[in-house]
């Protein structure tokens, strides 16, 4: 399986952290559905309409993207790059027309890092807080590579016929599901400056790839005031 290259403007820490993040998961077995019927109902649908029975169960991915996002009172359109292991850690890397950086979690330690025009910083933490938040994060994150459903460190909680609630990296992640097994949203509880928030992303489409259904077009707030949105143009899983 070839290495994704990582994206220009990383430090040497963050370039690491990609190599670490997409090494491709040692012997995937192949997904039998009946894995799924321990699941809660919501989690079970939604699992089985996520992964095309006798697909590698493999637990990263490597995202592109584009999209908008909210700095100051103004939308910005920006492209990103993202290597992400939902157990493990994440690299996201981004640009917009003037403002470039990257965020990264892995292994307890976090840092945010945003420059203009590549040259002179707009925002750079590596304290306690970033930690916090990029684990909510990453807890949220876990749909994106659907064969981590099905690993023993997450526990599931039935809430009621549409939603579910996943225990991910000491998080409570809930997952709303349609009857079809589509994922309609997800929320948590997540550290946002100096408090806990309500982080809610909803799913407006999806997108299929390597034989899994991912969300294909996210929307994103923090206490229902949008901050983001994207569409994923491609999911190389590893």
């Amino acid at each position: 399986m070839s290495v994704v290259v990582a994206p220009p403007g990383l430090t040497d820490r963050a370039r690491r952290d990609w190599a670490v993040l997409q090494t491709p998961t040692p012997e995937p077995r192949p997904f039998d559905p009946a894995e799924a019927h321990a699941l809660p109902d919501p989690a079970r649908r939604w699992l089985t309409r996520a992964v095309r029975p006798g697909t590698p169960l493999r637990t990263s991915v490597v995202l592109g993207s584009h999209g908008a996002i909210k700095l100051g009172t103004s939308w910005r359109d920006f492209h990103a790059r993202q290597a992400l292991a939902p157990l493990t850690g994440y690299v996201w890397a981004a640009g917009t027309h003037l403002v470039t950086g990257f965020d990264r979690y892995l292994d307890g330690s976090a840092q945010m890092r945003w420059r203009l025009l590549g040259l002179f910083p707009v925002m750079s933490d590596d304290g306690p807080g970033v930690a916090r938040s990029a684990l909510g994060r990453l807890a949220a994150e876990f749909v994106m590579v659907p064969a981590v459903a099905l690993d023993p460190a997450l526990l599931w909680k039935p809430v009621d016929e549409r939603r579910v609630v996943a225990r991910v990296h000491d998080h409570d992640v809930t997952l709303t599901v349609a009857p079809d097994g589509r994922l309609e949203s997800v929320h948590l509880s997540r550290w946002h400056e100096d408090r806990y928030e309500r982080f809610t992303a909803t799913c407006a489409a999806e997108t299929t790839s390597g034989g899994f259904t991912i969300p294909g077009e996210l929307r994103c707030s923090w206490e229902d005031e949008d901050f983001i949105w994207f569409v994923v143009d491609q999911a190389i899983f590893r």
